[in-house]
């Protein structure tokens, strides 16, 4: 039998998919990290992303800090925060918040930069205040934009964070880190195959929602 077909029989064992040290509950683990980093992420960089955008502030410190940030080593960085921090989820959250920081950061500023200035001129001669031409104008039109910093922002969580078992915590790294230890490299794929389906479908899924709320504000 080929390694990709152990590893296929692999994922359909029954056997791993339950018992205490299950894979549905490393996939389980696996998106729920990937949510809260993706959360965090979320709540820092659209406000900040929308300040920038409706007020043309900061523009150049937030290019320069969001491409600082894309090229940082995610493995070094985690590792560094493990070494403080200690182990456990703390640090590859942390270091993951910063990877997945910038498309956000960017598809909110990139949403609201691209509103033409007629329509918020126009919103704002109907009497609108700056904040009213924000959450009424601005950020309804550039929420296609906005999500898909967000779908990038979720493709790289979901391929990366796996890194959290390297300091201890778990996920589908788990199972990867563990088959290169005992060399069961069916294992390794069987996690890795998994991985690129889940990306897979998180991608279609989240493409599909862009394309519905870039629609949303003309139907509107």
């Amino acid at each position: 039998m080929t390694l990709i077909g152990q590893a296929l029989a692999w994922l359909g064992d029954p056997l791993t998919w339950t018992g205490p040290d299950a894979l549905a509950t490393r996939l389980l683990e696996h998106l729920g990290y990937t949510a809260l980093i993706v959360a965090i992420a979320a709540a820092v960089g659209i406000p900040l992303g929308y300040l920038v955008g409706h007020t043309g502030r900061g523009r150049n410190l937030v290019v320069l800090l969001s491409g600082a940030a894309r090229a940082l080593p995610s493995l070094g960085l985690v590792t560094l925060l493990a070494l403080w921090l200690g182990l456990g989820l703390p640090a590859p959250v942390i270091a993951l918040v910063v990877l997945a920081l910038p498309p956000i950061l960017a598809g909110a500023y990139a949403g609201v930069d691209a509103v033409p200035r007629a329509v918020t001129d126009a919103a704002t001669a109907q009497g609108m205040s700056g904040w009213q031409v924000l959450r009424k104008v601005e950020a309804p039109l550039g929420l296609g934009l906005l999500m898909g910093g967000v779908r990038s922002a979720v493709l790289q969580v979901v391929a990366t964070v796996m890194l959290a078992a390297y300091v201890g915590a778990g996920g589908l790294g788990r199972p990867l880190f563990l088959g290169l230890k005992t060399q069961d490299y069916a294992m390794m794929l069987g996690v890795s195959l998994l991985t690129i389906a889940l990306a897979l479908v998180l991608d279609v899924a989240l493409a599909g929602l862009q394309r519905w709320v870039g629609r949303a504000p003309g139907r509107r």
